[in-house]
């Protein structure tokens, strides 16, 4: 791979930055971004540098990422940030499950600031290890060393570790698979889940701040992308955003499977 492509492909560059806007601007167009808030976000921090090589990365589709799972779609990455905007200001805790690519949880850093806390949790130790590369070549970078960011899998904070896969000893059954969220920092302001549940995990509803928001997609076949509010008496509402197709919220084992 010849260095010029491997600069447009990884780095902050004129022509990256300006595909990125574009997106954006048609995301606007759609209706899909509606706030300020949402749009700066996410012209800041830039798709491509989080899509791997080989895939198109500025057009409003899911794309593979490795190890049967995918980046949403701008548009759905639009449509949650909206939903969520007001639990992610400045000094708030956000968790991620399913974080992925980092993607998200990048741009949760962003809108949380240095004061607040961005969690990513995912079960597929492979996608932990590229997802914290794509952050630090992104503007989330300083958020990462500095903390504020996380990325984690089976209990462990990779953040500036050396990285190799897990053994097959017993230890690794203890990998969580996101129904368990990330207590450790509990309670959030937001919550946000990258794969349909067959139904709101309780260990997800405990960790959610009173005043809180989870964005979650829940069914099997048909979904519907749930928006969870906790009251301040900690009862929950429930509501149907729109009908939506994200992959399982699942093992790891069973993610694998075919892989």
């Amino acid at each position: 791979m010849d260095c010029i492509h491997l600069l447009n492909k990884h780095f902050w560059t004129r022509g990256s930055a300006d595909k990125n806007r574009v997106l954006v601007d048609q995301l606007k167009q759609y209706g899909v971004i509606k706030t300020k808030k949402v749009a700066e976000v996410m012209e800041t921090i830039d798709r491509g540098l989080f899509v791997p090589d080989g895939n198109s990365d500025y057009i409003d589709s899911p794309m593979p990422i490795g190890y049967n799972a995918t980046i949403s779609a701008p548009h759905m990455h639009g449509t949650c940030l909206e939903l969520l905007k007001e639990h992610l200001q400045p000094g708030m805790h956000a968790l991620d499950v399913g974080s992925g690519s980092g993607y998200l949880t990048a741009c949760f850093a962003m809108m949380v600031g240095l004061q607040g806390r961005a969690v990513g949790v995912e079960h597929i130790p492979e996608l932990v290890a590229s997802s914290i590369e794509n952050v630090k070549r992104s503007a989330a970078s300083s958020l990462l060393n500095g903390g504020s960011l996380s990325l984690h899998v089976a209990g462990l904070n990779l953040n500036g570790l050396d990285f190799s896969p897990p053994s097959t000893c017993r230890q690794e059954k203890k990998m969580l698979n996101g129904r368990q969220g990330w207590p450790e920092q509990a309670p959030y302001d937001a919550i946000h889940v990258g794969a349909a549940a067959a139904k709101i995990p309780q260990p997800l509803l405990d960790q959610l701040k009173p005043g809180g928001r989870m964005v979650i997609p829940v069914g099997s076949f048909f979904q519907d992308l749930q928006v969870v509010d906790k009251k301040l008496d900690g009862s929950i509402s429930i509501r149907s955003e729109t009908s939506v197709r994200y992959v399982p919220l699942t093992s790891r084992a069973a993610q694998l499977q075919g892989f």
